[in-house]
């Protein structure tokens, strides 16, 4: 399998290739650097994203967003998707996991064939033109738009629970109450009002500090299930199912969800001191989290089987200190990642907006930031189903950032003749795999979505 750096190699490597693509045969390095200014770039993602942006962050502190980035509420899905696909499908996570962290090594390859390319819709800029910058920004920014309103609705489902028939209201004179919130809405809105103060830190190394809270809270929560099964009586009782096809398209759909980082992959790599051991942080974040979801789906659907609900807390018994725990960890989930999910798209809006002579630059980012928040509550409020709504992000936009953009971007940029047969052979798989989990899963989740209403 060829990996190497794509740049690097002659024509004559493309000998053996495999037949070439219709539009893909030809780099366009040449045109896309006549036309955008490496320099501008730079100063635009400073502008942006504050002095780490210039490659500040350390290796410990990008493995430590990394991390983040890839782990969080996905590990509360992961026994329902099991469940969904049974026990066979845990074959179909190693896939999806190795074919998301060789596409993250892709987008590596093309970042670094121009300096201009420094965030995706860049990458899909020099592959496509105009035109790939607009796919590639539409589906990056309406994944992590959605996961964002994914985390509020998660936070607002576990506190619920905690805090059964909560309540906030205004009173009137008469005794009257004018406006009254209660139940999953109130809480929605009280975690986005604490949330809220984190969009505001545009530091990816401050931010780190925020993600290493997040990553010690996915490894809690397993051992919390764990203690669950084994101390306070719940066991490994369930046998559940071997295979269930019709539910692998929504097993598939949760599984690319949970390596839906790709988005932010390019931010982190440009927030680096040395960019080079990237792919060493890919490697490792993919590692340690497969093993996280693995084990959290083993236990899952050992424990609770096909019941198990599509967030795995919500089975946990009421009363147990393991399970009090287990939902207060992962609370925690939420509040660190959400920035992370939302800087990339706050940024673009503040780069399209903001100009070098801008008065009160922090102040306009600040703003800016606390409305996309406030949306992100208005979508959490309207469509509060969880699991449907992270399995049609994971089928439709997961997919596309995860696989199939980052798949045809690089054979864009660097042309079929480029490659080696073995890696045209392994990227065609990844589209073939990625077409099929976009097309069913998508249906299936739209199905449920519409059967809820």
């Amino acid at each position: 399998m060829a990996i190497s750096g794509a740049a690097s190699r002659g024509a004559a490597d493309g000998g053996g290739s495999a037949a070439s693509l219709p539009g893909l045969e030809h780099p366009l390095l040449h045109a896309y650097e006549a036309r955008k200014d490496p320099a501008a770039a730079a100063d635009r993602e400073a502008l942006c994203f504050g002095p780490d942006a210039a490659g500040g962050a350390s290796f410990v502190r990008t493995c430590f967003n990394g991390l983040n980035a890839l782990s969080g509420v996905g590990l509360l899905s992961i026994p329902y998707a099991l469940s969904e696909g049974g026990w066979l499908s845990l074959a179909l996570l190693l896939v999806v996991a190795a074919a998301c962290c060789y596409t993250g090594l892709l987008l590596q390859r093309c970042m670094d064939a121009s300096p201009a390319a420094r965030g995706y819709p860049e990458i899909g800029e020099l592959a496509f033109g105009r035109g790939g910058r607009l796919a590639a920004s539409a589906f990056l920014y309406a994944e992590l738009y959605l996961v964002a309103v994914g985390f509020l609705i998660l936070e607002g489902d576990n506190l619920d629970k905690l805090f059964p028939g909560a309540s906030l209201g205004l009173a009137l004179a008469g005794g009257r109450r004018l406006v009254v919130v209660s139940g999953k809405h109130l809480f929605v809105v009280l975690v986005a009002l604490v949330i809220l103060p984190t969009t505001w830190l545009r530091s990816l190394g401050v931010l780190a500090y925020v993600s290493a809270s997040g990553v010690l809270a996915s490894a809690v929560v397993v051992v919390c299930v764990l203690w669950t099964a084994v101390a306070d009586g719940v066991g490994f009782r369930a046998q559940g199912r071997m295979l269930n096809v019709g539910g692998l398209p929504t097993a598939l759909g949760l599984y690319t969800f949970c390596y839906c980082g790709h988005a932010i992959f390019p931010t982190l790599c440009n927030s680096m001191r040395e960019k080079k051991k990237f792919s060493q942080v890919l490697a490792i974040c993919f590692a340690a989290c497969t093993l996280n979801y693995g084990s959290m789906a083993i236990l899952g659907y050992l424990m609770y089987g096909d019941d198990v609900k599509s967030q795995v807390t919500l089975n946990l018994p009421e009363g147990r200190i393991s399970s009090k725990l287990a939902i207060y960890t992962t609370l925690i989930n939420p509040f660190s990642k959400y920035a992370l999910m939302v800087t990339p798209l706050a940024a673009a809006v503040e780069e399209r907006l903001l100009t070098a002579g801008t008065k009160s630059k922090r102040s306009f980012s600040v703003a800016i930031r606390t409305l996309l928040v406030g949306s992100t509550v208005a979508v959490a409020l309207a469509v509060p189903f969880f699991g449907h709504l992270m399995a049609l992000v994971g089928s439709l936009l997961s997919v596309m950032a995860s696989m199939l953009l980052p798949c045809v971007f690089y054979l864009r940029i660097f042309g079929v003749a480029r490659c080696g047969r073995a890696e045209v052979a392994l990227i065609a798989a990844i589209l073939v795999l990625g077409s099929l989990v976009a097309a069913t899963g998508t249906y299936s989740s739209l199905k449920k979505i519409v059967h809820e209403f």
